[in-house]
């Protein structure tokens, strides 16, 4: 569905020395520097699967996505979307996208839902019985009735957010590219809206690219990710795969009366734990201990806990995902 090979993209930034002298120079005579935002990218994604397309600010994701959408056209590489060069044609590609970018709007401010669909729906050339029947459909998995004909300037940001979406799946395209979808929404508003995208990727089989800051999207929404970091490709692969290759770190909690447990229970000397590698906090009772497990067992580490103090009650979890993609990027790029 989605084939990106060797993409790559720069930009000529002006060099401008200080003061007037500099800017009538730069006028002229501009010096002019070569910024690569996308290096060399390629990844694959088959129909029907939801992507997670992630990496810090400045990475280029957002270059990326624009390329894919038409905005931007590639300094070298190609991308193709269903058979598709998004740069070629755009008229008629743009009628099998949909795009959410999520502190962007593509609603009309003033007008009611109702009338923004109905304009959509001409510019889409989307047949009358075809639009009722979506209409139906997107009413039930986004929930649009309570505000369907409020004008858009009424809506909070998570009925804009569903309005949004609705609005870029209303001529059925078959990728659906979506740029921060739940920032800055409530925690039930934000399972909502992902409920949504699940139940749409199911029934519809549409192709999905989520690019997202929050950790809990791509563990809800994800199986595979690409990240990149810097225009260049870090890690492709499933979250099982990047849990198993970056995620020995764990969570020790347990809860004791003995005091100064910090001073009584000296891991870092005992086991010779690098800074990165571990750290304890410490609240009255309750104790919390992260470590690399790659380091040190966690077995070893229960072990030397349980003779060296009382412990009430105890629990070990794996590393959530946010931890796990703080450590590739400090370790692999």
């Amino acid at each position: 569905m989605i084939y990106v090979e060797n993409l790559k993209k720069e930009f000529k930034k002006v060099i401008k020395d200080p003061g007037l002298k500099g800017s009538i120079k730069a006028l002229f005579h501009p010096k002019k520097e070569i910024i690569t935002a996308v290096d060399d990218i390629s990844f694959h994604v088959p129909k029907g699967e939801i992507l997670g397309f992630i990496g810090p600010n400045g990475a280029g994701k957002s270059t990326v996505i624009k390329m894919l959408t038409g905005i931007l056209t590639p300094t070298s590489g190609e991308c193709r979307i269903n058979g598709k060069i998004p740069q070629n044609d755009r008229q008629n590609y743009v009628k099998e996208i949909g795009v959410v970018f999520g502190q962007r709007t593509q609603l009309w401010w003033d007008l009611p839902l109702t009338e923004t669909y109905s304009v959509l729906k001409e510019i889409y050339e989307v047949e009358e019985s075809a639009f009722k029947k979506r209409m139906a459909f997107l009413n039930e998995v986004l929930e649009l009735d309570d505000f369907i004909k409020s004008p858009v300037r009424t809506l909070s940001l998570g009925q804009r957010m569903r309005a949004d979406i609705a609005a870029s799946l209303l001529h059925s395209p078959k990728v659906l590219f979506l740029d921060e979808p739940t920032i800055g929404l409530d925690v039930v508003v934000k399972d909502n809206i992902r409920n949504a995208i699940t139940k749409i990727n199911a029934e519809e089989n549409t192709t999905v690219i989520l690019t997202t800051h929050d950790i809990s999207d791509i563990e809800l929404l994800c199986k595979r990710i690409v990240m990149i970091d810097k225009g260049k490709n870090v890690f492709d692969g499933d979250l099982h795969e990047l849990k198993t290759k970056y995620g020995q770190m764990r969570e020790l909690t347990f809860e004791t009366d003995t005091r100064d447990v910090k001073n009584v229970l000296s891991y870092k000397e005992h086991f010779g734990f690098a800074d990165d590698d571990f750290s304890i906090e410490a609240d009255g009772s309750l104790v919390k201990i992260r470590f690399n497990s790659a380091v040190v067992p966690v077995s070893e580490m229960l072990s030397y806990t349980l003779q060296k103090i009382s412990v009430k009650d105890m629990s070990v979890k794996e590393a959530d995902i946010e931890e796990i993609i703080r450590r590739l990027y400090k370790q692999g790029v």
